[in-house]
């Protein structure tokens, strides 16, 4: 069930902060990265990179490049992409492997992969999701950047028994 995206508790973030984005399903992808640029200019990020890349598969390959310093290296990487299910299992496959990529992206790495690559049913499903304000998963997608890289930079300040100070 979808829920109304909370309003952030915008407080300076800084930090640096990459979106890599498929071009493949532009408008619905373009509006996420609309509403995910807003939302980490609304906390404060000190500086964005967008990453455009052909399709939803491709985008494992540049996150790994940016979230092992390859230029400079980013505190979270959003990763946007629209997958829409045809009559075949293709989408199942993409979905799949980018999930486990980006999974052993952020172990290896210790660089929060954000994971927006969305595998709908139909346009129906994406208009929901990538064009409403009430639901708009770019919007949630720097949200959890934003408090995952707060998270990280407490970690090791952290003693055995501390909440985490949010």
């Amino acid at each position: 069930m979808l829920r109304k995206i909370k309003t952030s508790q915008a407080r300076a973030c800084g930090g640096r902060f990459a979106i890599v984005a498929s071009r493949y399903n532009a408008r619905y992808v373009d509006a996420m990265v609309r509403a995910a640029r807003a939302e980490l200019r609304r906390a404060g990020v000190g500086h964005v990179d967008v990453v455009r890349v052909p399709g939803a598969f491709e985008i494992p390959v540049v996150a790994a490049r940016l979230s092992r310093g390859v230029g400079i290296r980013p505190d979270a990487v959003i990763c946007l992409g629209v997958v829409l299910r045809g009559e075949t299992s293709h989408a199942e496959h993409i979905g799949r492997g980018v999930t486990a990529a980006l999974i052993q992206l952020q172990i290896q790495t210790g660089v929060p992969m954000i994971h927006e690559v969305l595998v709908l049913e139909d346009e129906g499903q994406a208009r929901v999701r990538c064009l409403s304000r009430d639901h708009n998963r770019g919007t949630e997608a720097a949200q959890s950047a934003v408090e995952m890289v707060r998270l990280v930079r407490h970690l090791p300040a952290l003693e055995e028994d501390d909440d985490v100070p949010f």
